[in-house]
């Protein structure tokens, strides 16, 4: 302070013609002697520092520098507020000096500790620790600055075990207590929000028994204090420091001390004494512990090594530098009131004040580093910039050493992170961030639903589309089918051939050859249909799929319907006088054939205007994947179809088992019969199976019903007619088929 005073002074820019006084005062970190020194700087009192200069003018003091605790600022502001003195502190970190309505003539030029709370937390989150122990003073900086970084930490989700407040003026059980809970406690990192001496008194109980190695976070009170460097306990130790600076002039300033000068201050004369260990032989001495040895003027503080000679660390020194000349330009101003809008630059550093008197938060992130002389000392291994954006804040540029000299990031969390899958149930009686990890229900990642069309991947980290499944032409199951489908439309268009190579033959005439070819093409279409049911589901594939199935199976079953009708008609006419032959020929036959397929054709009409079928995407069958399917649309309409294909066979089943033994060398109604058997036996089966076989399988069960049927179909009608046509010649004669057998003589 003194050395800014002087400088101001005989500066030519700042206050040209005006002179700073000042006083100098101990409060001895007291609040009575900080309120007794209120009251002297209030009143005007003469100074202890006298210069011998005649300073004119009132001797009120016009503002003042300190003080270096929060509690003792508060003392004093309560004091001189009401007089108008403006009060600007290096030290004083207290969020609560930052309410304006109370301390309205406040400022400072060291950062509030809301702004520290914030750094602390944010540095732990950066560090990824959710479980941490906080101790703190027992006093207006350290309650009112745990209070802020406790909230900083529960919005940034860091739980805290325990915390603990403690004072050197409370009974050492106290203290005790503190440091027992520090041993026994989980949490690995401790944020101690605690000043230089309170922290001496705890590192020294922390010290007396074996301690679990513990990760120091310290507030700029104790983690930049030289003092506290012997503690090797908190070796890795890392906290926010005040910005060092460079004061030019300053280290030869300190180190121009004559013996006049120390001899005519209190101050001076304690602390040379002190450091030599020697008595002044003017003065009085107020050293403690000092020899009785006189000082002889050997005394060279050029050689001296004590922190008042080191400049390396000039971090508090800064701040005081600051406040003495934030002060100057407020005079050079005239009107204190200006002292809010001070805005100026002093060796490269900025000095400004917001509208609580706070200067920007800029802090060093310090880190107690061991060199390999074993002497501890302060790295400064980052910087934090309350001014920028949060996630730019902090910006760490060295390697940090951790607690035990280690280079890992010590852990220190309630709970591991749940594994992918599994989710955090919350233990009873416990913080939040203490949990169990349970597994989460099938769908899930981290316990949150998927999306409908997306399911969770392997590693439950991410959820993906679920795979598209349908019955296809490139699959094994689909290529087989579909093998069938071809090969059973083959079959029927050969035996055609035969047939139509044999049409004159007496088999082929026998029966019905015009029904028979009929047949034939609509066996091929029962075949080939059943390709409309591979493939991915369109509109179109949907509604053709069911509707070319309908009308070509009654198709089918009006053919075999009409050739069952025409052998019963056939035995009819066979009785004398009977003509019955002549109501059921060729026209009538295919008048049959026609109205049953016109029927069937009016109800897939009907089916498809109303409500057709239309393709879906089945998400209930499997969990894990879509289904592509055809949803029936009206059900009315697609059990009409099945229901009168059902009756066309039933019917057509009764009227063959009634001709089954006609007395005929080849009774085709015994193989209508069988025929018809397969087919109801097929179709009736069907039912239970489609509506149990899941996805895909689905359609592969009404593809191989309608594959299955048209075979039965076709070889009990077909194949023996084939065989006789191709390998037993001498039985394809009108005589042959019209001998009776030996069975038919109960007829």
């Amino acid at each position: 302070m003194v050395f800014a005073v002087d400088e101001i002074n005989n500066s030519s820019d700042l206050l040209p013609g005006v002179t700073l006084g000042y006083q100098v005062h101990d409060s001895c970190t007291t609040v009575p002697m900080a309120m007794n020194v209120a009251f002297q700087l209030a009143n005007g009192l003469d100074p202890m520092f006298d210069t011998g200069e005649q300073c004119s003018g009132s001797p009120t003091v016009t503002a003042i520098v300190g003080e270096s605790g929060s509690t003792t600022t508060i003392s004093m502001l309560r004091i001189i507020g009401p007089f108008g003195i403006p009060q600007v502190s290096h030290f004083s970190t207290c969020v609560c000096l930052s309410d304006k309505k109370q301390y309205p003539t406040f400022f400072r030029t060291i950062p509030s500790d809301q702004f520290q709370a914030a750094a602390l937390a944010h540095l732990i989150k950066h560090f990824g620790w959710t479980w941490i122990g906080a101790v703190r003073s027992d006093s207006d900086y350290g309650n009112y600055g745990m209070a802020a970084f406790l909230q900083a930490a529960q919005e940034e989700g860091i739980c805290v075990e325990y915390s603990e407040a403690f004072s050197l003026t409370n009974p050492l059980s106290r203290v005790q207590r503190v440091a027992d809970v520090i041993r026994s406690s989980t949490a690995r990192v401790v944020v101690a929000f605690v000043s230089s001496w309170d922290m001496k008194i705890l590192l020294r109980e922390m010290e007396r028994l074996p301690s679990p190695p513990r990760q120091w976070i310290g507030s700029e009170s104790w983690v930049t204090d030289p003092d506290m460097l012997r503690f090797s306990l908190c070796e890795g130790a890392i906290g926010y420091g005040i910005q060092r600076s460079v004061i030019p002039g300053l280290r030869d300033f300190l180190l121009d001390l004559s013996p006049q000068k120390v001899s005519n201050s209190p101050l001076l004369t304690e602390f040379w004494e002190g450091a030599f260990g020697c008595r002044l032989g003017t003065g009085t001495s107020t050293g403690v512990g000092v020899e009785e040895k006189v000082c002889d003027g050997s005394e060279d503080i050029q050689q001296l090594q004590a922190p008042y000679t080191d400049t390396s660390q000039l971090r508090v020194t800064n701040m005081v530098y600051k406040a003495v000349y934030a002060i100057a330009h407020a005079i050079h101003s005239i009107v204190l009131e200006r002292l809010r809008r001070v805005n100026f630059s002093r060796n490269g550093y900025q000095v400004s004040f917001d509208a609580n008197g706070d200067p920007v938060a800029t802090y060093e992130l310090v880190n107690w580093q061991r060199r390999e002389s074993g002497k501890m000392e302060f790295v400064t291994v980052g910087l934090y910039d309350g001014s920028l954006p949060p996630d730019q804040r902090l910006d760490i540029e060295r390697e940090i050493t951790w607690v035990k000299n280690s280079t890992q990031v010590p852990v220190s969390v309630c709970s591991e992170s749940c594994h992918p899958g599994t989710r955090k149930a919350v233990q009873k009686g416990k913080p939040v961030c203490c949990y169990d990890c349970i597994q989460c229900a099938e769908g899930e990642i981290n316990c949150l639903i998927c999306p409908e069309e997306y399911w969770p991947n392997a590693e439950r980290d991410c959820c993906v589309l679920k795979p598209v499944e349908f019955l296809s032409f490139h699959e094994v199951l689909g290529i087989i089918l579909t093998a069938c489908s071809v090969g059973g439309a083959c079959l029927a268009i050969a035996t055609a051939t035969v047939f139509y190579r044999h049409q004159t033959s007496a088999i082929v005439r026998a029966n019905n050859s015009e029904l028979s070819f009929l047949l034939l093409f609509s066996l091929a279409l029962c075949f080939l249909c059943s390709l409309t049911f591979i493939g991915r589901p369109s509109e179109w594939s949907c509604m053709l799929r069911h509707t070319a199935f309908g009308i070509t199976f009654v198709l089918c079953i009006s053919c075999v319907l009409g050739k069952t009708i025409v052998v019963l008609m056939a035995f009819r006419a066979t009785l004398p006088g009977s003509n019955v032959m002549k109501w059921f020929g060729p026209p009538q036959q295919r008048l049959t054939v026609v109205s049953f397929t016109f029927v069937q054709a009016l109800i897939c009409t009907l089916w498809l205007v109303l409500s057709p079928p239309f393709p879906i995407k089945n998400l209930t069958t499997y969990k894990e994947k879509i289904i592509l399917e055809c949803d029936v649309g009206s059900a009315i309409g697609f059990w009409a179809v099945l229901g009168y294909i059902g009756l066309l066979s039933l019917l057509c089943f009764v009227l063959a088992f009634l001709a089954r033994k006609l007395p005929d060398n080849f009774n085709e109604a015994k193989f209508i019969t069988f025929s018809m058997l397969i087919f109801c036996a097929v179709w009736i089966t069907f039912i239970p199976a489609y509506f149990s076989s899941p996805g895909k399988l689905t359609v592969a069960v009404e593809i191989f019903a309608i594959i299955t049927s048209s075979f039965g179909l076709f070889f009990l009608l077909f194949v023996p007619k084939c065989f006789i046509i191709l390998f037993r010649p001498e039985k394809n004669t009108k005589k042959h088929l019209m001998e009776k057998t030996s069975n038919d003589i109960r007829y």
